[in-house]
């Protein structure tokens, strides 16, 4: 039997994660992550040798294994697609994305080549060169992270990121995972957002003096925020849409959905909302709660 035939059963025995994503959007910390939590890694796999590399005997005694594809293999990278429905649906897909300031920032400060551009950082037009490679990537990595669970990182730090991709993988992987983002609107809005709710016109503790230092899962906050009417108006309305989406969604093989919520400063009404409506959706869906503004 080939290699390629022995691919769907071979991931079917293993729990597979799949990074891929924008170049500098922290992929080589997500696979640290994963190391640590005991997954075999392998970085920059040519898609070409993915269903020859899941065959091999000595995978079948690993269970975990988590492999980096990504622009770096921009000759072979379309066949990818089609080859995660060969797997047939058993890989987790995790997108990593960030803006493109961030992006130009990152490699600007480490001096990388973008592996789309054949220019330097350090050459005089390296900046326009680097846009084009940037906009080049995201059309070619286009189709996977419409597949993905998308994580933008543009604003966390490794220590985040890292935590992300644990909570991410520690979620059934054959059910939906609903993930709840807080956010504040003064670092822009998060890229990996399905939904997005602005919850700036609720009343904000920020405005009261001994709430200001505190967060939304403090409760002291939660209480103040219990107190207003328009709070709980605002969660049941999202929690209706969601309850009258999310089986459509399901019934659509989708494998995470991403509702970010976001106040003025991301401290206080949104880690709220986002804590709440986890709780309530907790019984029925896998769910996460994720909070961009805070440590």
């Amino acid at each position: 039997m080939s290699a390629a035939s022995d691919a769907p059963a071979a991931a079917a025995a293993l729990d597979l994660v799949l990074i891929t994503g924008m170049s500098g959007s922290g992929k080589s910390v997500a696979l640290r992550a994963l190391e640590d939590a005991g997954y075999y890694c392998v970085d920059n796999l040519p898609p070409e040798l993915l269903q020859a590399f899941l065959a091999l005997p000595a995978m079948q005694g690993t269970g975990r294994v988590a492999v980096a594809i990504d622009a770096r293999s921009r000759t072979s990278l379309p066949q990818l697609p089609a080859l995660l429905k060969t797997l047939g649906g058993q890989a987790r897909v995790i997108f990593l994305d960030a803006n493109d300031e961030t992006l130009t920032r990152r490699f600007s400060e480490t001096r990388r080549r973008h592996p789309l551009s054949a220019i330097h950082p350090a050459d005089a037009d390296a900046l326009p060169a680097l846009a084009q490679a940037i906009t080049r990537e995201r059309e070619m990595l286009d189709g996977l992270r419409s597949r993905a669970h998308v994580i933008d990182t543009s604003h966390i730090r490794p220590a985040q990121l890292a935590s992300a991709v644990k909570s991410v993988i520690a979620a059934p992987a054959a059910h939906l995972t609903l993930v709840f983002e807080s956010f504040g609107f003064k670092r822009g809005a998060p890229l990996d957002a399905d939904y997005l709710f602005d919850v700036r016109m609720l009343p904000n503790p920020y405005y009261e003096p001994a709430l200001r230092p505190l967060t939304g899962r403090d409760a002291p906050v939660a209480g103040y925020l219990t107190r207003q009417p328009e709070v709980a108006q605002m969660q049941e309305h999202i929690a209706s849409f969601l309850q009258t989406w999310l089986p459509r969604l399901a019934a659509d093989h989708r494998s995470y959905v991403t509702v970010a919520i976001g106040c003025t400063g991301g401290q206080h009404r949104s880690v709220y909302l986002a804590e709440q409506l986890a709780r309530q959706f907790a019984p029925r869906w896998s769910t996460l709660a994720r909070h961009r503004e805070l440590g």
